[in-house]
């Protein structure tokens, strides 16, 4: 989302400004590209030179350097932006432009500045408890800036509490939503994802190598889109995004009780999760023994999730996923079609890259009105955007009540 972004990040003088290095990095890697703005005081805990490196672009200090070629330099910088990153804000910065103060390169700039600014406010946790600061966070987000909340925990002081600067992972999924057009605003979406453990005993289980990975990165998508976001997800390894509700379950009954508890509140539901197709008739109470086998277990069926919300679906947008290793579309269409989905995401298990546990996948659209793109491998944060472009151009063509 921020490949070929052009973003100023703001640097004041707070012990977390050594953390800003890191987060242009991890802009850069983005694809973005990154000048920085320092306060005089920021200079003091970390240098220009160590970001001008990881920036690879001159970093700004002073309205008057003269050192630089003639230009409006607040004027210049406020123009070039996508968007505006001050990180760490500190309470003194806040304040300035809260009360409209520009009397230095980075606060001038923000004055002259109308882009998507994002503030992220770390300092010691009294100061954040004024109520002076917290009025004047108010006013900032009042006025059409985005303040992210500090994080908790321990702080430069010795103390632990709030005012730590918010995680470069947030940091960075929060100005990526604030880029992004939000095109699902009113959408309630729901997702599942992950496997499921279907238990033989108090040691062994029935699962697969689902990561979660693709259902996790739709979950965020949707929600950066402006979507409200239930991510119903099985046992995963990896951290969930920051949506509006998650609901943790682990074996595929648990995942149908909260599906068909949430899903009729949902006008776009997307099951991303490989949900184990069989479980043990009984679960041992006790760790079966080697020398007894699990030759005598017993499996049956477990519900088919998809096709009990296609059964009763009269409106709104279901999308399913069908991993295969042979006949991929073909069995991807008979899929979507006795199942009763409006759309399917369908890839083939033996592609390089578009396997379980890959950060990237190659996938292949079908909607029930025949349509069918064949996307080339891409990150799966990539292919969850293009597959909710999908459901954007599929919800126009069943129009404002998704009938079919």
């Amino acid at each position: 989302m921020l490949k070929n972004k052009k973003i100023v990040l703001g640097i004041t003088g707070g012990i977390a400004a050594y953390k800003s290095a890191e987060l242009i990095r991890v802009f850069v890697k983005a694809g973005a590209e990154v000048k920085v703005i320092m306060t005089r005081n920021a200079t003091e805990f970390i240098t220009p030179l160590t970001l001008r490196t990881l920036s690879r672009n001159p970093v700004a200090t002073d309205m008057f350097d003269a050192a630089q070629p003639y230009d409006m330099a607040h004027i210049a910088l406020a123009d070039w932006a996508d968007a505006f990153v001050i990180a760490p804000a500190t309470g003194n910065l806040i304040g300035k432009i809260a009360s409209g103060i520009a009397d230095d390169l980075l606060t001038t700039t923000l004055m002259a500045e109308n882009k998507p600014t994002l503030i992220c406010p770390a300092m010691n946790d009294k100061m954040l408890a004024n109520p002076f600061l917290r009025e004047n966070l108010r006013k900032l987000a009042g006025t059409g800036y985005r303040v992210m909340q500090s994080d908790v925990g321990e702080l430069a002081c010795n103390v632990t509490g709030a005012g730590r600067l918010p995680e470069i992972p947030e940091i960075l999924d929060e100005l990526e939503a604030l880029l992004t057009v939000q095109d699902f605003t009113g959408h309630k979406v729901l997702v599942t994802a992950g496997p499921t453990q279907e238990p033989l005993d108090p040691v062994r289980y029935i699962t697969n190598y689902s990561s979660g990975k693709m259902g996790y990165a739709l979950a965020k998508a949707a929600h950066q889109r402006g979507a409200k976001v239930t991510l119903i997800s099985g046992p995963t390894k990896i951290a969930p995004p920051k949506v509006e509700t998650v609901i943790f379950v682990r074996t595929a009954q648990e995942m149908h009780r909260a599906v068909m508890d949430a899903c009729s509140k949902a006008s776009v539901i997307i099951k991303a999760a490989a949900v184990a197709d069989y479980r043990p008739r009984v679960t041992a109470a006790e760790k079966i023994k080697k020398d007894r086998g699990l030759a005598g277990v017993e499996l049956v069926c477990n519900p088919d999730i998809i096709a009990a919300i296609g059964a009763k679906k009269k409106r709104g947008i279901l999308v399913g996923f069908a991993m295969e290793t042979q006949d991929l579309l073909d069995n991807a269409r008979r899929k979507m079609t006795r199942k009763n989905m409006d759309m399917i995401v369908a890839n083939n298990l033996c592609d390089k890259g578009a396997g379980f546990e890959a950060d990237t996948n190659i996938i292949t659209i079908l909607d029930r009105f025949g349509g069918c793109a064949a996307l080339e491998k891409m990150t799966k944060q990539e292919a969850a955007h293009r597959i909710l472009d999908h459901i954007l151009s599929l919800k126009m063509k069943k129009g404002p009540a998704g009938k079919k």
